[in-house]
């Protein structure tokens, strides 16, 4: 499972890699509680968050306003938080993405759970793009990396930034400091 972090923001995706006609299709139930159990376990054993508190998005534009814009968060994200609240997991949502990223609605979270991947990724690249950290989830080893991918276009050019590259490192490092 990925989730990115700039620090104290923490963004986890429920699918990574599908176009988007594809997401719909792919969250079910079963997969968000699945995600959602393996990030409430991972921010409590190797971030330290004792409780953690999730906020979960919906898919669709303002979360679906009750089916006028799709009905995902009715059938599938709605009835899928219900059931992380009754496993004890601290969920909250289906939540509007536009607004959830908001500081005082994104301070009452110890992370986000998005759908798709453009639907948080923005929001950690332009939190800290330097300092932005993927971090596996769900291994029983550590594993982190750059929050972007390769810059082969940069390569012996001289231009390329390693501060993301440090920041995993100082992460991993961190995490296992922390075991």
């Amino acid at each position: 499972m990925m989730m990115l972090t700039s620090g104290e923001l923490r963004v986890a995706l429920a699918t990574t890699h599908l176009p988007l006609r594809a997401v719909s299709e792919a969250i079910t139930i079963d997969l968000l509680c699945e995600v959602a159990a393996i990030l409430a376990h991972e921010l409590t054993a190797r971030f330290a968050v004792p409780a953690p508190r999730i906020a979960v998005c919906g898919l669709n534009p303002h979360a679906g306003e009750d089916g006028h814009l799709g009905d995902e968060e009715l059938r599938v994200i709605g009835p899928a938080v219900a059931r992380m609240r009754v496993a004890g997991i601290h969920a909250e949502g289906p939540l509007p993405a536009d607004t959830v990223f908001v500081p005082q609605v994104l301070a009452r979270f110890d992370a986000v759970l998005t759908m798709y991947h453009d639907q948080g990724l923005p929001v950690i690249k332009h939190d800290g793009f330097e300092r932005a950290v993927n971090v596996t989830l769900g291994l029983p080893l550590i594993r982190t990396s750059p929050d972007h991918g390769t810059a082969f276009e940069l390569a012996g050019t001289g231009r390329a930034d390693p501060a993301s590259l440090l920041a995993a490192v100082q992460l991993a490092s961190n995490l296992a400091a922390q075991r």
